[in-house]
């Protein structure tokens, strides 16, 4: 990566960070995807029951692939027949893991959920939450956080999913109400009333959509 994009990176992280302990949450910094996972993994205690949702940049730094491979009980939804089943594990999970379609410079985290289940975890019930995000979602306000979740992240996903929306024939949101629409939930985490809840490692790249 350019010198110069990492010194904007690691500037604008360490404002990002400040904005998240303002909000009473975590923020950390990682130079790369392998820093990520070793941070990644020093706040998961050994013994701990983990999980997720949908979350392409917790997979490219090889969170779920370590925790499987560790002292650890990783709740694997895609291993399940039962979704639905997979996916309330998550509320007594000691850890959930996640990205975000997007985060505010001063810690405002932004997400759109189809079927509800990653939102809702984020909201409430596991007892830690793990954000792994890359320095390509975070912007300068609310506004544009959601127009990012809705233009890219939204819109990505309902192509990669192959869903019939609007959005995944021309590649910009039209605040369809389509059957197929995965915009469904808007969730916007501007504080944490739990202390030591959530925790976002900010990564020196380009990860999820």
């Amino acid at each position: 990566m350019n010198k110069f994009v990492e010194k904007r990176n690691e500037l604008l992280a360490k404002k990002t960070i400040k904005g998240l302990e303002s909000r009473n949450m975590s923020g950390y910094y990682a130079q790369d995807r392998e820093e990520a996972l070793k941070i990644a993994l020093s706040l998961i205690p050994e013994g701990s029951t983990a999980t997720m949702g949908g979350g392409v940049s917790v997979h490219e730094i090889g969170l779920p692939k370590a925790l499987k491979e560790g002292n650890y009980t990783f709740i694997d939804r895609d291993e399940y027949e039962d979704k639905r089943a997979a996916a309330l594990t998550a509320y007594d999970a000691d850890v959930f893991l996640a990205s975000c379609n997007a985060i505010t410079d001063d810690g405002i985290l932004v997400n759109i959920d189809g079927n509800s289940n990653r939102v809702s975890a984020i909201a409430f019930g596991p007892k830690k939450v793990i954000f792994i995000v890359g320095m390509n979602k975070v912007c300068g306000d609310v506004d544009h956080a959601m127009k990012r979740a809705r233009n890219v992240a939204a819109t990505t996903n309902a192509q990669r999913f192959g869903l019939s929306t609007p959005c995944a024939k021309t590649g910009a949101c039209l605040n369809c109400k389509s059957p197929d629409t995965i915009c469904c939930q808007f969730l916007i985490t501007r504080f944490s009333r739990h202390t030591g809840r959530i925790h976002v490692i900010l990564v020196n790249d380009n990860l999820g959509f």
